[in-house]
């Protein structure tokens, strides 16, 4: 590449999931991909749509996810020797935050005329103390990150950006520099999303993100932002805000027919906080694509009291695949504690719906919140057994800052929070359990659930290919492996 500017350009913008464990970093959904069997490691979308802002602000973009190969800090300094950007953003999960920002001081202290940024929910309670602890960040935003970084790169003075914190240096009275971290006001949810540039899907090797069961290429499409629910473990609320807010159909389409033409991608995860919570605009998406002649599949998720059959049948029709539940739990009183808002036999009637309507289903299910005992904890893997869905995960009980959960350990003190294993290795005790002994739980559930004759039975009746059985087992494979060695 040549290193000397194209006078197209205002300067270099370098967009990077850092050199960490491979996680979905998505910011209400930071988890580890390695005990995850349908949703893969997931394309940098947020990275790809910053990407695109930038592209509008005047400059060049690179994105770079150095996690997917195990690439180093050494691999980062290099690429930074040799694209030479003004700019550096970074995301950075809470699980991982300490090597994230680590890498970034280290940057820094290498490149000190870069701008360093990142982005994450992690900043929407913890901005302050994040760049008093790491004095390689200059930069942390807020919310979302779209049109603040779209500001930033246009020049206009920080203290005038909604949704930032960020460092200042000053001179004292005894002219010395001084640093101060300033924070301004928070910005406002964008409620325009169909105005947003499509993601820069050109900056990134797009075979690298599969179908886990068929290993085609597949897209995420993020189709809308917000939830109005705010259960006591989840980020989607805190995040995205309590009001949803949806792309048009025909802004998605736009969307989903560049994929197709542009790509050759035709599978797709249509991302959402919650996707089925107004059925009319479901059913005029689904009536959309069907209309458009466009032949894709698509998975996506459902909460279980939002389902009904025509909107099932036509999502079906639409080219849907897979849907994801968040059950979470078997018990009925760890339901209503965690403020799910949904009954057992809800979701009875929901899985059912789905199944008989030929889309697979994925259930999630959490062990190991506060209230949770040796009883809730099994009937929460009778209750999943017995619904016998496609896919389970069971994860544990991890509290990320920004949820009630977090706020709620820390006023219960029910021990120092643990991000070495999130949602795999519990971050607390319960009440009246010991992380051990959820954990000993989880292993049970994911070994009980798997190696069943009713379930393999089920599972081989509905493979379609040779290379599918390929990828379930050694997915299957990689799961009991994990589960087995810790």
């Amino acid at each position: 590449m040549n290193n000397d500017l194209n006078n197209e350009y205002k300067g270099r913008v370098f967009l990077i999931y850092p050199p960490s464990p491979v996680m979905n970093r998505e910011d209400r959904c930071q988890q580890p991909t390695d005990d995850l069997i349908v949703i893969p490691p997931l394309p940098p979308s947020d990275l790809m749509y910053l990407a695109s802002i930038a592209r509008q602000e005047g400059y060049e973009p690179r994105i770079k996810d150095y996690s997917l190969n195990n690439e180093t800090l050494n691999d980062v300094i290099k690429d930074i020797e040799e694209f030479k950007p003004q700019y550096l953003l970074l995301n950075a999960a809470t699980p991982t935050l300490k090597n994230d920002l680590g890498i970034l001081t280290k940057i820094k202290g290498k490149f000190p005329e870069i701008i360093t940024i990142a982005k994450g929910a992690h900043f929407n309670i913890l901005a302050k103390e994040a760049l008093e602890t790491y004095t390689g960040l200059d930069i942390a935003i807020r919310g979302e990150s779209e049109l603040t970084f779209g500001e930033i790169l246009s020049g206009k003075p920080l203290d005038e950006i909604l949704g930032i914190t960020y460092r200042v240096q000053n001179a004292s009275k005894s002219d010395e520099d001084t640093v101060e971290i300033l924070s301004t006001e928070n910005r406002p949810f964008n409620n325009e999303l169909d105005k947003l540039p499509y993601p820069a899907r050109d900056l990134i090797d797009n075979n690298l993100y599969t179908r886990p069961d068929t290993g085609e290429i597949q897209g995420v499409i993020k189709v809308s932002r917000g939830c109005p629910f705010h259960c006591f473990f989840c980020l989607a609320t805190p995040v995205s805000g309590a009001k949803v807010r949806y792309r048009s159909p025909e802004n998605i389409l736009g969307e989903i027919k560049e994929c197709y033409e542009k790509y050759g991608i035709k599978n797709f995860i249509f991302w959402s906080d919650i996707f089925n919570l107004d059925k009319e605009w479901v059913r005029s998406l689904c009536h959309t694509i069907i209309d458009s002649g466009l032949k894709i599949t698509f998975s996506t998720n459902s909460r279980a009291d939002t389902a009904d059959v025509e909107t099932v049948k036509l999502m079906k029709k639409a080219g849907c695949k897979l849907v994801s539940i968040g059950i979470e739990s078997g018990s009925q009183y760890m339901l209503d504690k965690m403020g799910k808002k949904i009954t057992l036999k809800q979701i009875k009637k929901t899985v059912s719906l789905f199944k008989r309507t030929g889309i697979k289903v994925y259930a999630y299910y959490v062990l190991g919140l506060p209230w949770e005992n040796e009883d809730t904890a099994y009937e929460t893997i009778e209750f999943s057994k017995k619904l016998n869905t496609h896919f389970v995960s069971y994860y544990t009980a991890t509290a990320l800052c920004g949820t009630k959960f977090y706020d709620y350990v820390n006023e219960h003190k029910l021990g120092k929070l643990n991000y070495d294993m999130p949602y795999f290795y519990p971050s607390i005790n319960t009440h009246h359990l010991s992380k051990e002994r959820v954990f000993e739980l989880h292993k049970y559930a994911v070994k009980s659930y798997y190696i069943r004759p009713r379930y393999i039975l089920m599972m081989l009746l509905q493979l379609t290919s040779l290379a599918e059985f390929k990828n379930y087992f050694k997915a299957g494979l990689r799961i009991l492996f994990r589960n087995k060695q810790h």
